[in-house]
């Protein structure tokens, strides 16, 4: 459990939405009453910090920031919801470690509830919603009219003692929950939702950050239920902070995309995950370790185990094929490290092809290891450029895997 990685604050100090004008009407713009209720957190700096109650009702604003020592809690029935005005939606800096907005060079549109910096942050609540309106969002994306790279829904970044629990996030304009750079985040029993279709909706990404556990969740999301990253090419190898210490388990998770992946963006290295007991559903990839000529660093100490995939095009993909470069200026000499990674005790049903392994030519994966996997693959497993073992796996894996005997 990751209970104990981050301790629970209790605030003495509490403070109501309502208190600074908040109407939750569903009509009202309360993005004046949110930033003058953090602004009070913040520099009143009570002992111990402040929680901020949203009580029942539909809180229409744009987007916000967080301060330290501070709760958001939303009571059952409490919405947050993103205004669908995009016209003067602020603008942020792209992360040093993308060197550009994922989708669009230049800055970022900055994510709806944001935190920079920022220590013992917890959004929390009676299962109440933070709406992120997304499907404007979605439709520049599709009309190809973005000028700039769509806002995520929750963003923390260089922040630490950070706990996500017990609220419903629907509806995000681009990946979910989004911690980069920092450590010590806990992200438990939450719900993820949104459209099979939306473009870009990952559940949550762990993006250069250390000692961060999610678990006991559920994500049906239109793209990565859950996404290790650690930025992007040349920019991802010139900041060198890597994901390390990610723990992920108990989820149910669906995806037209993957249901846990390791990668693409990975230029800062990813190590130490652990994921255990996990159940995906319509997934397109079960399990997706991905990367690219380019992305130099390393992928290394991954470990799966007891999972369940149930329809899905592939059980398991580990590729070094895959992913777009930010601009030009990559290096296609700088092949990543991709060594240590274990898969045992996972199943399958309706399983298209139950595993593709496509290594990097100049950089083959090693230390690939499965055991007691059973995915039911209609079409045989696909290897080239990876060395490793396989014990107790159906249908029978390919020749690159040696096959160990009882």
């Amino acid at each position: 459990t990751c209970s104990g990685v981050v301790p629970m604050s209790d605030r003495v100090d509490r403070i109501s939405i309502a208190d600074f004008g908040g109407v939750g009407d569903g009509r009202t713009l309360n993005t004046k009453a949110f930033r003058e209720a953090v602004y009070r957190i913040q520099h009143l700096a009570r002992p111990g910090g402040t929680l901020l109650h949203v009580p029942p009702g539909v809180y229409l604003t744009e987007s916000f920031n967080l301060t330290s020592h501070m709760t958001l809690y939303l009571a059952s029935g409490a919405v947050i919801k993103a205004t669908q005005d995009t016209s003067n939606w602020p603008l942020i800096a792209p992360l040093p470690s993308y060197g550009r907005g994922r989708e669009r060079p230049g800055g970022r549109y900055v994510s709806f509830i944001h935190g920079d910096g920022l220590q013992d942050v917890i959004i929390t609540g009676e299962n109440g919603t933070i709406d992120g309106q997304g499907d404007v969002w979605w439709n520049m994306w599709r009309q190809r009219t973005l000028s700039f790279t769509r806002p995520n829904l929750v963003e923390l970044v260089n922040s630490r003692d950070i706990i996500i629990s017990n609220v419903v996030f629907q509806n995000s304009p681009f990946w979910n929950i989004h911690p980069v750079y920092c450590s010590n985040v806990v992200v438990r029993n939450v719900t993820i939702l949104a459209p099979v279709d939306s473009p870009n909706t990952d559940g949550i990404d762990p993006d250069s950050s250390s000692n961060v556990c999610i678990e006991d969740s559920y994500i049906s999301v239109g793209d990565d239920v859950v996404s290790v990253k650690s930025g992007w090419d040349e920019y991802g190898i010139a900041y060198g902070r890597p994901s390390s210490n990610i723990t992920i388990r108990r989820l149910t998770g669906s995806s037209p995309f993957a249901g846990i992946a390791i990668g693409s963006e990975m230029s800062g290295g990813i190590e130490n995950v652990l994921v255990e007991n996990v159940n995906l559903y319509k997934v397109g990839i079960g399990i997706h370790v991905k990367t690219n000529s380019g992305r130099g660093a390393f992928i290394r100490n991954i470990t799966v185990s007891d999972v369940y995939v149930e329809d899905a095009r592939k059980g398991i993909k580990i590729s070094g094929d895959v992913g777009d470069h930010p601009d030009d200026g990559y290096d296609p000499n700088a092949l990543p490290v991709v060594t240590g990674i274990l898969v045992k005790d996972m199943r399958g049903t309706n399983v298209q092809q139950a595993g593709l392994i496509r290594g990097i030519k100049n950089s083959p994966f090693t230390g690939l290891c499965l055991s007691n996997v059973n995915l039911h693959g209609e079409d045989p497993w696909s290897c080239s450029d990876v060395s490793g073992a396989a014990f107790k796996v159906s249908p029978s894996p390919c020749s690159e895997l040696t096959s160990v005997s009882d």
